[in-house]
């Protein structure tokens, strides 16, 4: 497909589409990378609970801390996995018409989300997080349990570092789906193969 916001005279991409599908690729790797690392998180989570369960009801023993930990651990999976699972359509969608939906109504339905529904809320977000955050490192903020956690602002700051991610995933899910309505194929970050051009 020649269109002219894709290609040059010399049937290239242009710089502009090349740039816009290297930024996509980029997010995409770092999301890869984040979701990558928290999953080991998961591993972590489980062996502390096992731990603490047996502590507590084989030794009745148990610490704030520990117990804090696995809560702790369980929030930033979820929160710094939300950009990864964007990436990977993780999310859950109860959409019937959108299922069966060709690539451009797709394409139109994801660009208008993106646009009005999701950076939107991630922007409000952070905004509104940004002073709570700013203020839990200036007390240097710790748990207000007896023997609880120390650093509850390394917690807190994870909610403006989701905000991020998952505001970045949707700028890649949005350009990529841009690109898709002018007719080309962006590949995925781990994908060899370079661009192909898509019926719509």
């Amino acid at each position: 497909m020649d269109c002219p916001f894709l290609y040059n005279k010399q049937n290239q991409l242009n710089p502009t589409m090349k740039f816009l599908i290297l930024l996509i690729q980029t997010i995409d790797t770092v999301n890869e990378a984040v979701g990558k690392f928290v999953a080991w998180l998961t591993v972590l989570m489980v062996v502390n609970v096992f731990i603490v369960v047996v502590l507590r009801y084989t030794f009745s023993i148990g610490w704030i801390w520990m117990q804090e930990l696995y809560v702790w651990t369980h929030a930033v999976i979820f929160l710094l996995g939300a950009g990864y699972t964007l990436l990977h359509e993780g999310h859950v969608r109860i959409d019937v018409i959108y299922r069966d939906a060709s690539i451009r109504y797709k394409a139109m339905v994801n660009i208008f989300g993106c646009l009005f529904l999701a950076l939107p809320l991630l922007v409000l977000l952070l905004d509104r997080s940004l002073p709570l955050i700013l203020r839990s490192w200036m007390n240097l903020e710790k748990s207000a349990e007896a023997g609880g956690m120390e650093g509850v602002f390394l917690l807190k700051t994870v909610i403006g570092v989701f905000a991020i991610l998952f505001a970045l995933q949707f700028i890649s899910m949005l350009l990529r789906n841009f690109i898709t309505l002018l007719g080309h194929k962006v590949p995925s970050s781990h994908q060899e193969d370079a661009s192909k051009d898509i019926a719509l």
